[in-house]
Formats: C-alpha cells, sequence, structure tokens
C-alpha cells in the first residue's frame, strides 16, 4: 500500500468524530457484517475492514467518496478527494453507481431529521419489542434503527411498523417512507416493462405553462340553518391551496356561495382565456344530495349543470386539454355498510349530507354517466351515488385529506392522476368512520395521462 494512500486515510480519519464513524459504519452495513462493524472503535479501524472487503483501495475511492457525501463532509471531500457536492450529485445519479442502498439512505436520513424528543418518542413506544436495555437514554436513533432490524421490526421491503409509529408525531417523514415505498413500486413495474416492450405508451397531457392554469376552490361553510354549518371545512381549503400552490396552479378560494352564485361563479371560469393554460380544477366543499350540491341558501345547483359550462363549446381555449373536479358533498343520506374491524379515523366525524325534508324529484337525478359525452373531463367525488361522506370537524374531510396527502408523496414520483386517484379510492375504501364505510367515485373522460409536474 503506498505511503500517500495511508497518509489520506489517516488524514480523513482524524478529521471524523464519534458520530460521524457511526454513521459510516451503518452506510456501510450492505457491504460489511454487522458484527465486524460493532468492533470498530475508531475510523483507522473502518477504512482497514473496507480494504479488506475491497470496498476502498488506492486509486479506486468511489465509496469512500459516497460516504462522506452522504454524511455531508464536503470539506473533507473537496480537501482530500478532490470532489465537491454537485459532482457527487451527478455521478450518484448515474444508474449502479451508488453503493449505498436507498433503504439504507432512508433510515439514515430518518434518523437525522428526528430531534432528540422524536427519538424519545420512538423509545417509548418500542419498549414492548425491544430490550430495555437497547433503549437507554444516549442510545442514538442509528442504534435504535439497528436494534429494529436486528430484531426483524423492519426490513427493506416491511416498514410498516416504523412507519406507524411515526405517523403519530412526524407524519412529514412517514410520508418520505410512503414515497420510497412508491419508488420500490415503480422499478419492480420497470422492469416488467422492460420484459414486455411492446406494451403501448400512453400519451401525456402537456403541463408546460406557469401557472399551469386556475384552481378553483369553492367552500361553503356557514348555512343560513346555523346547525348545518360544515366544521373542519378550512383545513379542506388549507390542504388544497398548499398542495396546488406547490403544484403551480392560480389558487383561489370562494367562500359561503348561494346556489345560483356557485353556478354563476363555475360559468365565470368557463368564459376565461385559457389559452396559455394547461388545465382547470375545480374543488366544491358543501352539502349535498344525489347528483346537486347545496348553496348557503338551502338551494340546489345540479352537478351536470357546473360540469356543462366546461365542455368544448362552452369554452374553446380549454378544448382538448383536462377538466378537474372534485366534489365533498354527499350524494344521499345512507351510510355504507361497513364489516367489523377497528375504526382508524379519530376525532369527531360529521356528514355533509342535507337532512331529507321531501323525497327528491326524479328528473334531478341523472347520474354521472352523463360525464363521457364531454372529453377531457375528470370528476373526483366523495362518495357514490345515494351515500354519505364523512369530515372531522378537526381535521377536514376524510377525501380531500386524504387526497391532498396522496398528492404530495405521489407527484414527485410521477403518478398519473388516475393512478393517485385509485390509492385514494384503496385509502378512503378500508377505513371505517362512525361505523360506515365511504367509497369514493372516479368518473373520466381524460384521453391521455395527466401527470403534474414539481417546480
Amino acid at each position: 500500500m503506498s505511503t500517500d494512500f495511508r497518509k489520506l486515510l489517516f488524514d480523513i480519519s482524524e478529521a471524523l468524530i464519534t458520530d460521524e464513524l457511526a454513521a459510516l459504519k451503518f452506510l456501510s452495513l450492505e457491504h460489511v457484517p454487522m458484527r465486524r462493524l460493532e468492533a470498530i472503535q475508531e475510523p483507522k479501524a473502518f477504512f482497514e475492514v473496507l480494504q479488506e472487503k475491497d470496498m476502498i483501495e488506492a486509486g479506486s475511492l468511489a465509496f469512500l467518496k459516497e460516504l462522506l457525501y452522504r454524511i455531508n463532509r464536503i470539506d473533507l471531500l473537496a480537501a482530500h478527494l478532490g470532489s465537491s457536492r454537485e459532482e457527487m450529485e451527478r455521478e450518484l445519479q448515474i444508474p449502479g453507481r451508488a453503493k449505498v442502498s436507498a433503504y439504507r439512505q432512508l433510515l439514515y436520513g430518518i434518523a437525522e431529521d428526528l430531534t432528540l424528543e422524536d427519538v424519545k418518542s420512538v423509545k417509548f413506544l418500542l419498549h414492548k419489542q425491544i430490550p430495555k436495555n437497547k433503549l437507554q437514554d444516549n442510545a442514538s436513533m442509528l442504534k435504535v434503527l439497528l436494534e429494529m432490524e436486528r430484531n426483524g421490526i423492519i426490513k427493506e421491503d416491511d416498514l410498516a411498523v416504523l412507519k406507524n409509529i411515526l405517523k403519530g408525531f412526524r407524519a412529514d417523514i412517514k410520508k418520505k417512507i410512503d414515497i420510497y415505498e412508491e419508488k420500490k413500486k415503480g422499478k419492480l413495474f420497470n422492469l416488467l416493462l422492460k420484459s414486455r416492450p411492446s406494451l403501448l405508451v400512453v400519451e401525456s397531457y402537456k403541463m408546460e405553462n406557469n401557472p399551469h392554469g386556475y384552481c378553483v376552490i369553492l367552500n361553503n361553510y356557514i348555512f343560513k340553518n346555523p346547525y348545518e354549518a360544515r366544521e373542519g371545512t378550512m383545513k379542506d381549503g388549507e390542504a388544497v391551496k398548499r398542495v396546488f400552490e406547490w403544484l403551480q396552479f392560480e389558487t383561489v378560494e370562494h367562500m359561503d356561495l348561494e346556489a345560483k352564485q356557485m353556478h354563476a361563479k363555475v360559468k365565470e371560469y368557463s368564459k376565461k382565456d385559457h389559452s396559455n393554460m394547461d388545465c382547470f380544477v375545480c374543488f366544491i366543499f358543501s352539502h349535498g344530495e344525489k347528483d346537486k350540491i347545496k348553496g348557503v341558501d338551502h338551494e340546489f345547483v345540479n352537478i351536470k349543470d357546473l360540469l356543462s359550462c366546461f365542455s368544448g363549446s362552452n369554452c374553446p381555449s380549454l378544448a382538448g386539454k383536462p377538466k378537474l373536479f372534485f366534489i365533498q358533498a354527499c350524494q344521499g343520506s345512507v351510510g355504507q355498510p361497513a364489516v367489523t374491524v377497528k375504526e382508524d379515523f379519530s376525532g369527531h366525524l360529521e356528514t355533509d349530507a342535507t337532512p331529507l325534508t321531501s323525497i327528491p324529484d326524479e328528473t334531478d337525478a341523472t347520474p354521472l354517466t352523463s360525464i363521457p359525452d364531454q372529453a377531457d373531463i375528470l370528476v373526483g367525488m366523495a362518495t357514490v351515488e345515494d351515500y354519505e361522506c364523512y369530515r372531522c370537524t378537526e381535521m377536514g374531510s376524510v377525501y380531500i385529506q386524504c387526497l391532498c396527502d396522496k398528492m404530495e408523496s405521489l407527484c414527485p414520483l410521477r403518478k398519473d392522476l388516475i393512478a393517485i386517484l385509485t390509492e385514494v379510492n384503496k385509502e378512503v375504501g378500508r377505513r371505517v368512520l362512525n361505523g360506515w364505510k365511504q367509497m369514493p367515485k372516479i368518473t373520466s373522460t381524460l384521453r391521455k395521462q395527466l401527470i403534474f409536474q414539481i417546480p
């Protein structure tokens, strides 16, 4: 071994602190057995083991560079290895170059993101699954993760326990695990595509402008009857604005509209010039009955009348472009029966149904199956016809909150809208709400994939 190479490793060793050594060992677990790593107490011994495993040698330092980059020691990377953050980012994007697995990167990132209080919470929630002596106050999150792996609590294809622990107090980190799992599924799907090259590639709608279009929210909160106030609906408005502003839409919210005002507002946007826009999105939050939405004046507007404003003839500047409507309103006053399982949505739930004072006129019950006569329109309903949908007075509606959550986690993975809404159906449909089920509905005449661009 050359003297220069030994001096290089010595200089880097001298600059590393105890926590950084622990991080390097953790990131190397796919290449060095845990029992070997546990015996290492100082960086020089760690580098000797990497040499034994042929992971580093003179003239071949890619793994060492990656490790220093992963622990954010860019100063050592630049001073001793002549590299930079930008160079490493480009290098590691080349397929096959990264030696630290995506799974190991994820766990290390989680350990870095958690605060000391978060780590205490994790330890508390694991006290029945991991021996107490392994969860002492001075045990780092990396050590906790190692114990979870050692006890089979987590593994590369099963992070359910860790997700369940984190969702209560760090939903943002739970979302990172969701993204990792979706990417893992995507890779398996890509392998399938490669094995079947004859599969047709689906065309996508263009999403090139900024803003991509209007995102209009019609949010009915306070009704003439004070007992019909829709507590929690402001949370839905906040969630939609957060997501669609992030997706580069011009987002505007209109509160507490009467039935005629709702129709007039939708018609107003259909008359605008959308030539320099890619898409139109409309969210409607209110009470409802089958195929109708209730205004704050207790009058109704037919859903099909709102949709007809955006037909190709009524809104030519959006012809051939996607028009999306998401409606949080009951379509009946009946709860869907459910099998007996544990409830999994906390908080007080209300419905967005209108109290039945008379039998609805059958002529106003035109089903949404008339929509396919109009191209490039998608309607996401919180529930199927004849049934209720549910809203938590503290957290917002089940459907809208789930939709926003899935958009945030799946749009970065370039999932198309239909795939995202299918995940929403799956998530909402599995829940039990006040003893009832809720099943959202997708009605679509989209002719292409719709993939939202991430800024």
